[in-house]
């Protein structure tokens, strides 16, 4: 299927041409009818060369031009009208305004009731008009849908205009922006929307924005016939399940959840964006959202809006001035995460840095501008991922961090002397790194693996403590299975963690808590013990190390530990050789 909107001045004759064209009846209400204009937004549809063309018709009159935005802001082509016996008039420059900022290039241009006049004067001011925008090539076709006069020449035209349309992305995130709500009797919720992308199916699940609400498709149609599956472009009617007709209106969107992000504040390239005013009204699919506007470079704004949107990277939209009814300027997005502008002269800087951007997502250049994100915020942007993340550190951020890390570990050591290096996790928030994946991949471009939790270890020991541990050594050098008693200890100031912090550095060994011999002690005991009789007792060893059951339990249990010494079934003790 191929949508196309409609696009002129009110009574320009363009729902009469879409009833020539379809055979179907555009206007929906009666009191369209009865007033013979478009008021809100029509459909009908025929067959071109075995392509199907669905037609959106749009109203004409300068009231509904938020009516006419929500018909063709998803929609890839327009059907320009101009009537022969009129010309170019004062809609017909809001809609090619409108048309040409949201970068629709694709088209036709109809001169109109070529019965009542000789079209060249129209479409003479037409081209005029269109020189210059995006339509300014598009083919044109004097036609009377009264006598039937040109018409095959513009189904011919639309056939062409089709066959040239891009093929949209069947796999691509749906997000059909909702043109109409209404409920039908047993069915329950029904919107109806022009779907650019992707697949919806019966059984879905999507997400109802900005409600939040998860809904299901409980049936699809498209064009008036039951489908299971639509993939875009198509205009589409969804059957709810889920959502009342009061918590649907116009402009809402059906979402792939956890696909979109909620877009609040973004950056976009808006021509002349001094010139336009502080607070528009922003036009994108079937949503009009009032904004505020803040320029940051000759054609750069950030905007805020007062309601989420859900947006990406590359959307394009437009910007109406409500109080002038004018269109004030279209805008492609450019980033929908933008930074904070806090500092003087933030405003310049991020000015400078947006002239660099395409307004095409790009995974890669995300990543190394942001220099950390989670692969979801870069589906949301409309960027693929470039691994799988869940999170993604560029190369240069992680030097830059792995470059600070040993400072941290420093700073750390300075204030805690004691501990056994940094607590890794310590380390990784002070980096500002969500995941331990990172921090480790960060660690190790810094030389610095972790280790039991921690990270750099520290070989030294202050100054007061080295001086207290030499004075233990000193004691321990003249008997050394005598070791330091509780009172000598707490003499010294060596409390649990001095003694951890000697034993991490060499300085002493730890039999117990509070108990500690020379770092050489298992050793020297093995020595001592080899000359008794095996196997030997726990008094026997006591006595052969000099020393009192106090370090001589623990420190045949360390030899144990070690495999350095054995238990016999008697309940003796022996070496363990080889």
């Amino acid at each position: 299927m191929h949508v196309i909107a409609t696009a002129g001045h009110i009574d320009h004759g363009k729902s009469t041409l879409i009833r020539a064209l379809t055979g179907m009846e555009p206007d929906r209400w009666a009191e369209e009818r009865r007033r013979g204009l478009t008021i809100d937004l029509g459909f009908a549809w025929t067959d071109l060369d075995a392509e199907r063309v669905a037609f959106v018709d749009v109203p004409g009159h300068g009231r509904f031009v938020p009516n006419m935005l929500a018909g063709i802001g998803p929609v890839p082509a327009a059907l320009l009208a101009v009537a022969a016996d009129e010309g170019w008039q004062e809609q017909s420059t809001e809609h090619l305004d409108a048309l040409d900022a949201l970068g629709v290039r694709h088209g036709i241009l109809a001169v109109t009731r070529c019965d009542l006049a000789d079209p060249a004067d129209a479409l003479t001011q037409a081209r005029e008009r269109l020189d210059g925008t995006a339509l300014a090539d598009v083919p044109a076709v004097p036609v009377s849908a009264t006598t039937g006069a040109g018409l095959d020449r513009l189904r011919a035209a639309l056939a062409d205009l089709v066959g040239g349309l891009p093929e949209p992305d069947p796999e691509a995130d749906p997000r059909l922006w909702v043109d109409r709500a209404f409920t039908i009797r047993g069915a329950g919720t029904v919107v109806t929307g022009t779907l650019a992308a992707g697949r919806l199916r019966v059984g879905q699940r999507l997400r109802l924005h900005p409600a939040g609400r998860d809904v299901v498709v409980r049936g699809l149609q498209a064009l008036g016939t039951e489908a299971a599956e639509v993939t875009g472009v198509a205009r589409v009617a969804v059957n709810l399940r889920g959502a009342d007709l009061d918590q649907v209106r116009r402009g809402d969107a059906l979402l792939a959840p956890g696909r979109w992000l909620d877009v609040t504040e973004f950056d976009a390239r808006v021509p002349d964006a001094a010139a336009l005013p502080r607070e528009p009204v922003l036009h994108v699919g079937a949503a009009a959202v009032p904004v505020r506007v803040r320029p940051l470079g000759a054609d750069t704004a950030r905007l805020t809006t007062s309601v989420p949107l859900p947006l990406r990277i590359g959307d394009r939209a437009l910007l109406r001035d409500p109080g002038a009814h004018r269109i004030a300027g279209g805008l492609v997005v450019l980033d929908v995460r933008p930074p904070a502008l806090t500092r003087r002269g933030a405003a310049r800087s991020r000015a400078a840095e947006l002239a660099g951007l395409t307004g095409r997502p790009d995974a890669a250049a995300e990543l190394r501008r942001r220099g950390l994100v989670h692969v979801d915020e870069l589906r949301g942007m409309g960027a693929a991922p470039p691994s799988a993340g869940p999170w993604l550190l560029d190369d240069r951020r992680r030097d830059e961090l792995a470059a600070r890390l040993p400072g941290l570990v420093r700073e750390h050591q300075r204030a805690h002397p004691l501990d056994d290096g940094m607590p890794a996790e310590a380390a990784r928030r002070a980096l500002g790194l969500p995941d331990a994946a990172l921090f480790e991949a960060v660690a190790r471009a810094a030389g610095l693996a972790p280790r039991d939790g921690r990270i750099g270890s520290s070989d030294r020991l202050p100054e007061g403590v080295r001086a207290a541990v030499e004075a233990i050594r000193a004691d321990l050098a003249e008997q050394p299975f005598q070791a330091p008693t509780a009172d000598r200890l707490h003499a010294l100031g060596l409390g649990e963690r001095e003694l951890a912090a000697a034993e991490r550095t060499g300085a002493l060994v730890r039999l117990a808590p509070g108990l500690v011999l020379l770092p050489d002690a298992l050793d020297a005991a093995v020595q001592r013990l080899a000359e008794l009789p095996e196997p030997f007792t726990l008094s026997q060893a006591r006595q052969a190390l000099g020393t009192s059951r106090r370090v001589a339990v623990p420190l045949l249990e360390l030899l144990a530990a070690r495999g350095r010494t054995k238990r016999t079934p008697d309940g003796g003790h022996c070496l363990v050789t080889g």
